[in-house]
């Protein structure tokens, strides 16, 4: 199945459960986007309250989540950098700690490849297996995540992570609503028809 968006990322209203998975991850996506784009470096960094959450901290880790579900445990395939070379027990915020610390345009551009690359490696296990396309991960009791079972995992992290990016872009900006606005700006991951 190619995922190509041609019109806004949305669930079809009676789709087979591949399409409405990846309508819902699309649209979770489209708004993460939307909430974590367009921010000047203060923007970023801005946190509210106690918490240490930035968009920038939150961009760079929905790109490393990306990385992790699609290509390291879908496909097996190790991380890249600069994922790679990171010391996670040293560094276990290694990505909230440097997103806030990078320009806005570039973590943006990093999500991006990100999900484009996400796309690809879901494409790949849908055309081999389906939703039933095993990941090449098993958890500690030796049971092994299907895509199905990843894709819906994915769209449980965007649900999180999007409503903290909706707090802080309110902070940022005042920017609200749960719905983007549709044509977007031009970017690389949504292209209206």
């Amino acid at each position: 199945m190619t995922t190509t968006w041609r019109d806004r990322p949305e669930p079809p209203m009676d789709g087979d459960e591949a399409s409405s998975l990846l309508g819902s991850l699309e649209r979770m996506r489209f708004t993460f986007w939307w909430k974590a784009s367009g921010l000047s470096p203060e923007g970023a960094r801005l946190r509210i309250g106690a918490s240490e959450l930035t968009l920038g901290g939150l961009l760079r880790h929905m790109a490393l989540v990306e990385e992790h579900t699609f290509s390291t445990k879908l496909w097996g395939r190790p991380l890249r950098e600069p994922w790679a070379s990171v010391d996670w027990d040293a560094d276990p915020q290694f990505e909230f700690r440097t997103g806030e610390q990078l320009p806005p345009d570039e973590l943006v551009a990093a999500y991006e490849d990100a999900v484009l690359a996400a796309r690809a490696d879901i494409d790949e296990a849908l055309a081999e297996g389906g939703l039933s396309f095993p990941a090449r991960f098993s958890w500690p009791d030796g049971s092994t995540p299907t895509l199905r079972r990843l894709l819906l995992d994915g769209i449980e992290e965007y649900g999180r992570h999007t409503g903290h990016a909706d707090l802080l872009r309110e902070a940022v900006d005042g920017r609200v609503g749960e719905d983007a606005p549709w044509p977007p700006e031009p970017n690389r991951l949504w292209q209206p028809a």
